[in-house]
């Protein structure tokens, strides 16, 4: 079994992930996936025995549309949030790809080059391990986006982004992510 078929099927066996996945889809934002925190921590609770949805704080959804204006964001970030009941509705983050480099430097110290699509959003992550995406697809198939391939994630090793250096607050990143998952190797400053 490959990598991306246990990682496939660990989400599908998470109903709260499957329910976000499951309306975002029927929302039908353009070029969107769920990332990250969400997808990597199931694998980790897998991995170490723990219930689904532990140390899940939210969903982080990304989509993609040209129009970079805030008022546009505004409109689908609503939309989003109506579309969920509580407690999803407080949990589930959907932000425009397209807009990142317009924010990102004020808000985290440091440039984020524009992207061009939502698969290039994961490449950016603070680690490989984080950089791990998934979308529910029409056909009910579960596609994956893993630019550096997902070797970290299910070997729960954290190690920096080699395409953007060391992240700004990296030691927060890593002492949040050790004191859920203690288990975790880091590889790189600590």
């Amino acid at each position: 079994m490959t990598l991306e078929t246990r990682l496939i099927d660990i989400v599908r066996a998470d109903a709260d992930l499957m329910h976000v996945l499951t309306v975002m889809r029927d929302l039908d934002l353009p070029d969107w996936r769920l990332f990250s925190g969400a997808v990597y921590q199931g694998v980790w609770n897998e991995r170490t025995g723990r219930p689904t949805g532990y140390g899940v704080k939210d969903y982080d959804i990304g989509y993609f549309d040209s129009d970079v204006s805030w008022d546009a964001e505004d409109v689908i970030i609503k939309r989003g949030a109506a579309a969920f009941d509580p407690p999803f509705r407080d949990l589930v983050e959907v932000r425009n790809q397209a807009r990142v480099h317009l924010w990102f430097e004020q808000k985290f110290g440091e440039p984020y080059e524009a992207l061009t699509c939502t698969d290039d959003a994961p490449a950016q992550f603070v680690a490989p391990a984080f950089a791990v995406a998934v979308r529910l697809e029409g056909d009910d198939t579960i596609s994956v986006a893993a630019p550096y391939g997902l070797q970290d994630v299910f070997d729960m090793v954290i190690r920096p982004n080699p395409t953007r250096g060391l992240a700004k607050g990296w030691d927060r990143v890593i002492a949040g992510v050790r004191a859920r998952w203690p288990e975790i190797t880091v590889i790189g400053p600590e």
